[in-house]
């Protein structure tokens, strides 16, 4: 083929013409032709043609479709303007390819056309998800919205319960007894006798059972208990019960467990607390309005009852049976069944908050102090309030209250600063405590029956000589220290003193202080000693009931 384009000098010369454009080379390399191929263009518009072909007559490449418009309008090649027609025209086969886009930001009308559509588009898709934004707010504010109404519904059927069970347990309480009507004798009063006692009628629970007033026979009880343990007391004398820690063995106490989760998170503080030396148990109240019973030994909640309508103040392990006893602000106390978790009696002595709480020693009997001003006695097998009395010189709420170990006596604290001490049989008020400059927080009594341990709001401890009815010793702590809970050990060795942290005191001449602990981030509302002292016990506004004992 070569040698015949060689020798015809038309094609020859055609074929080297159609080269200059297509970069077609022929070259004769061993009887094999190498080719190369470039881009096109179109010789009237000057850009790479989509369907080329080549005029025969000026061997120049044209776009398809503006040549033949050309040809059928003047009839010629538009390059040396020779005739040409459109079957004349060649097509050039090849490899497709694609248009490149126009160029369009050469100007800057043009640019700015471009960031304005830009623009737009960003303004449109921020609207979108604004949008789409505001829809899942309005969807999440309705769930939320039933979320809360459920839980509202929730608390409301919970408490109805609760009230019911409550007022179930008054029934079972009350069933197959006939409240005795009152005695045209004695006829109730509205305004405060001269002596101070109210009548045991008027502060009784309606539909309670048992004596109506502190009868001869419970008088006698009441003496026969206060003289034994007077006898055992003095047979005793001074020695120190076998098995208590000593001194060293207490400075030694540390943390040894912490347990947060007894109350409620939500209402955070335990106000109170008492233990059962010999089950081994401890009893706790809190701002959650429930009472909870914990297992030293087993690191378990036994048991929380429920019932209260505010939070409770006051608890008290019974120290022989499987009770317990609550008080709180909603002007009730409740004794409790652990075995079974029940409420057997409520007792309504009171006509304010209920701020004390103290057990007899016989075990039958319990004592409760007010914001009423009064002191109530009553009987825990049948709920019955035996009396309630108060004293003209009581000028302010009552705020603690407390039995000597004898249980005939016992003392009250109040707000206007003044301890006061009551002989039980006689209703009366046998001697008065001033000295500190704020309200009572807490009174104790030591186990020899001759020592009163007070607090209160002016960071001071003083102790009080029974026998002398005089201060003899007085703790005085740092400045703004809180003193919120006082408590002697079984056999009035030590004595403990709870607020801002724990102190522990030996109870001797010098009354040194032995420990202290700081390991709770609010105030301790109370601390108690465990059996011979082997452990210490507190609880705290932080949640935490937390033990101390010999690494």
């Amino acid at each position: 083929f070569v040698a015949e384009v060689e020798a015809d000098p038309a094609r020859k010369a055609f074929f080297h013409f159609v080269a200059g454009f297509v970069d077609l080379r022929l070259t004769s390399r061993g009887g094999s032709f190498v080719s190369r191929t470039m881009e096109l263009y179109c010789s009237i518009s000057n850009v790479v043609p989509e369907h080329p072909v080549l005029s025969p007559v000026s061997g120049c490449v044209f776009e398809r479709r503006l040549i033949e418009k050309f040809v059928a309008e003047t009839g010629n090649d538009p390059v040396n303007s020779q005739p040409l027609t459109a079957e004349q025209l060649i097509d050039i086969k090849t490899s497709p390819t694609v248009r490149p886009r126009p160029p369009s930001a050469t100007s800057i009308p043009a640019i700015l056309k471009l960031l304005q559509d830009e623009w737009d588009a960003e303004m449109l898709h921020s609207f979108t998800l604004r949008q789409q934004l505001q829809t899942a707010r309005q969807e999440l504010s309705h769930a939320l919205y039933q979320h809360d109404t459920a839980c509202r519904v929730i608390a409301r059927l919970t408490k109805e319960v609760t009230a019911a069970r409550e007022a179930l347990a008054t029934l079972k309480s009350q069933a197959g007894y006939i409240h005795p009507a009152p005695s045209a004798a004695a006829p109730a009063v509205a305004t405060l006798p001269a002596d101070g006692v109210v009548a045991p009628d008027e502060a009784m629970d309606e539909g309670a059972v048992g004596p109506t007033e502190m009868t001869e026979e419970v008088i006698e009880r009441l003496q026969e208990t206060a003289s034994k343990l007077t006898a055992e007391r003095k047979k005793r004398g001074k020695k120190a019960p076998e098995g208590l820690a000593s001194v060293e063995e207490l400075s030694s106490y540390r943390q040894t467990s912490s347990h947060p989760g007894l109350h409620s998170a939500s209402v955070p503080g335990i106000l109170s607390l008492s233990v059962n030396e010999r089950m081994g148990r401890v009893v706790t109240g809190g701002a959650d309005k429930s009472v909870v019973v914990f297992e030293r030994d087993t690191e378990q909640v036994v048991c929380t009852l429920k019932g209260h309508t505010k939070r409770v103040t006051s608890v008290i392990y019974h120290t022989d049976k499987n009770v317990v006893f609550s008080a709180s602000p909603d002007s009730t106390i409740r004794i409790w069944t652990v075995a079974n978790n029940q409420c057997s009696h409520v007792i309504q002595a009171h006509n304010g908050p209920v701020t004390g709480l103290s057990l007899q020693a016989t075990g039958d009997y319990l004592l409760s102090c007010s914001a009423d001003q009064y002191w109530a006695f009553s009987d825990i097998t049948t709920g019955r309030v035996l009396a309630k009395v108060t004293d003209p010189s009581i000028n302010d709420e009552l705020s603690c209250a407390q039995f000597h170990p004898d249980g005939l006596l016992f003392g009250t604290g109040s707000k206007d600063s003044v301890v006061k001490i009551w002989d039980l049989k006689e209703k009366a008020n046998v001697a008065n405590f001033p000295g500190h400059s704020g309200s009572i927080t807490d009174i104790a009594f030591s186990e020899n029956g001759y020592f009163l341990a007070t607090a209160a709001d002016d960071s001071t401890v003083k102790l009080w000589d029974l026998r002398k009815l005089e201060n003899f010793r007085t703790i005085q702590l740092e400045n703004r220290y809180e003193v919120k809970s006082l408590s002697f050990d079984a056999s009035g060795n030590y004595l403990a003193v709870g607020g801002t942290d724990i102190r522990l005191y030996h109870c001797k001449k010098t009354w040194n202080q032995v420990a202290a602990f700081s390991d709770h981030s609010g105030p301790v509302t109370g601390v108690a000693f465990g059996k011979n002292a082997s452990y210490v016990v507190s609880a705290s506004m932080d949640r935490h009931l937390k033990f101390y004992s010999a690494p």
